[in-house]
């Protein structure tokens, strides 16, 4: 699923004839599919070394290849490891319809690319099996050493294809206890079965016959809603009969996590110092202060993900960061918290999980909860999050990216808070877009005006600060794009920029044939934007969530100038409909010889859950007929 994700399986052969007789039955069950996952199967062995825990763990996965188009895009294959998950033994062959085994032999082995790295020192080696065709089954296994039993991974029954057989195992002494949780859909198919003997207990975890997962374009993180285990060491007994408590707790956590920073920031260098006296000479308040200081990190410190092994998860020293100029989210971390302390706000390392993650601290207090870390400030009885990560984010709201999350917050060596990120109101994040329409001879032509705050202004901000001037204008026509395809951008000017809480911009256009005259009549759709039109949910058959970037609130007004001689004959009425999910105004008003249309969709949600998809498709219902509606003016 991601490159934290390391599957571990245990190798189950089937003899070729089994399978050739289950192809023909799979294809009756899974009609129209071109493979499927005929045995996923893991086993990790845990035990005690040394006064430590040990794990072990050996994989199978075995693809059967159920079509000739199979082989044109589903033979490549591959598996990740790292040096916390290090590879001890594989092996990869084809096993073809007429029973010849063929080995892979060109294995190839490069760093793992990532979009969110943490830690991350993680190798992917990939291949292709030979000779895929229909009938044959590609196995590969592996055996790997996890180094750190801390960083045990979920292990997902679901793939985008079909899942025949799936099976978890974890073995450990009875001396140990070892905790699980069944996250996702679904989850109570998974089959669960405990088994104790000769002093060791096994959890065995099975699925068969699971669907293929088909994805969604706005679906969040699939460790949202795919059926996973997660697992991990609660305690254990040593040699000497002392109970050990690994991760029983977030106390477990913490203590872990703060030896992280034990060697890190233990002074203020003489740059850095003088940096921070300069920024908060002017300052008269702690919050005056936190935002000067705030401020220069973000547009002083470049933020670049760099990690390899432990340094995935020790941020560096914030006189190093100063002198580099660069650093990743630990590092500027580091940096931000050095320096405001040393101003003399109260500032504290955080430690925290980005939306795409969906576990918590207090449910389970393990390394996987986060995968990003920030700075927590403290004014007065307020704790604000600060991520310097994000150049554009104002000061006082959460990164986009944090929204909702829980926050591990250092306080000294033994105490910690968990905190939750609040949520940003929807009317903190508010879009307004105003057109003004006149009728020409060949259309309409018109002014825009963009006003946009909060959440809105920050990406818009970002895009405007980086995008070269060639390609401006591209991005402009595009975003105002409205009416039909000859919406043709005119001379358009940008506000000033120094506040990325606030961003305007205005725009001319022409919109040709958009109008029609009939002898002395008028006709026009005020509908410049149809959204939603057909975004009705699959619903009951879709049963993933729809994510959200922040809860919202967007106004499109468009006002139309009524010309010299003419009256409004026919004008829509005005509609209104909310439930639960969400809803909409629509309202038509004459005013100052003008006919004004206004649209108003509020989104008071960060994910739409499928229980919830009935009353989503019921707004629609209400609203897509309106889209339809066409004012008309005549002569007087």
């Amino acid at each position: 699923m991601n490159t934290r994700r390391l599957i571990i399986c245990i190798v189950i052969c089937l003899p070729v004839f089994a399978v050739a007789q289950s192809a023909r039955e799979i294809q009756e069950k899974f009609p129209g599919e071109e493979a499927v996952v005929l045995n996923h199967s893991l086993h990790y062995t845990i035990s005690i070394k040394d006064g430590q825990p040990q794990v072990q763990s050996d994989e199978t996965q075995q693809i059967l290849y159920l079509s000739v188009q199979a082989a044109a895009y589903m033979s490549k294959y591959g598996f990740s490891h790292s040096s916390f998950h290090e590879l001890q033994s594989y092996e990869a062959y084809t096993k073809t319809a007429d029973n010849r085994k063929i080995k892979v032999v060109d294995f190839k082995t490069s760093d793992s690319k990532s979009n969110s790295i943490f830690y991350d020192d993680v190798k992917e080696t990939s291949f292709d099996f030979p000779a895929v065709g229909p009938g044959s089954v590609g196995t590969l296994q592996i055996s790997m050493l996890h180094k750190d039993p801390h960083l045990l991974s979920p292990f997902f029954f679901s793939r985008s294809i079909p899942v025949v057989n799936s099976e978890l195992k974890i073995s450990f002494p009875k001396e140990m206890t070892v905790k699980y949780l069944l996250k996702g859909n679904d989850k109570d198919k998974i089959r669960v079965t405990e088994d104790s003997r000769h002093g060791e207990t096994v959890y065995t975890f099975r699925v068969k016959d699971w669907p293929a997962e088909k994805g969604y374009e706005d679906e969040p993180d699939s460790r949202w809603f795919s059926p996973h285990v997660v697992f991990y060491i609660e305690k254990y007994k040593d040699e000497n009969g002392q109970i050990v408590s690994w991760l029983a707790s977030p106390d477990d956590l913490y203590h872990l996590y703060r030896g992280y920073l034990q060697h890190i920031n233990k002074e203020t260098g003489t740059d850095l110092r003088r940096i921070v006296d300069s920024l908060v000479a002017n300052a008269p308040t702690p919050e005056e202060k936190a935002r000067h200081i705030y401020s220069w990190v973000q547009q002083h410190i470049k933020y670049i993900a760099f990690e390899q092994g432990m340094e995935g998860f020790i941020p560096r020293d914030a006189n190093l960061v100063c002198s580099r100029r660069f650093g990743d989210c630990k590092d500027m971390a580091s940096i931000l918290t050095l320096m405001l302390n040393t101003a003399g706000v109260p500032a504290y390392y955080t430690w925290i999980g980005t939306r795409d993650i969906p576990y918590t601290y207090t449910e389970t207090p393990l390394p996987i909860v986060d995968n990003h870390m920030i700075c927590t400030i403290r004014l007065d009885d307020r704790y604000i999050f600060l991520d310097a990560t994000d150049p554009d984010c104002v000061f006082g709201m959460p990164s986009e990216g944090i929204q909702d999350k829980q926050a591990l917050v250092a306080i000294n060596d033994t105490a910690y808070k968990i905190l939750q990120v609040p949520v940003p109101a929807a009317e903190r994040n508010e879009l307004v877009d105003s057109t003004v329409l006149e009728l020409t001879d060949h259309g309409i032509k018109g002014n825009i005006s963009l006003r946009l705050s909060g959440y809105y202004s920050m990406n818009m901000h970002g895009v405007l600060s980086y995008t070269k001037d060639k390609d401006l204008e591209k991005y402009l026509r595009n975003r105002f794009d409205r009416g039909s395809n000859k919406f043709k951008l005119g001379a358009f000017e940008i506000g000033e920029l120094r506040d990325k809480d606030h961003v305007n911009i205005r725009a001319a256009f022409g919109l040709e044939d958009y109008a029609k005259k009939i002898g002395d009549e008028w006709y026009l759709n005020l509908n410049l934007f149809k959204f939603y039109d057909h975004e009705e949910i699959d619903y009951p058959r879709r049963k993933i969530p729809i994510e959200y970037n922040f809860y919202s609130k967007r106004k499109y007004v468009t006002v139309l100038k009524i010309p010299d001689g003419y009256q409004v004959s026919y004008q829509p009425d005005s509609k209104s409909y909310h439930n639960a999910v969400w809803g909409f105004d629509m309202t038509y008003e004459q005013k100052n010889h003008c006919l004004i249309l206004t649209q108003e969709f509020d989104n008071g949600r960060l994910m739409l859950q499928p229980d919830q998809f009935q009353d989503w498709n019921k707004v629609l219902e209400n609203l897509l007929p309106l889209y339809k509606e066409t004012v008309s003016l005549s002569k007087k």
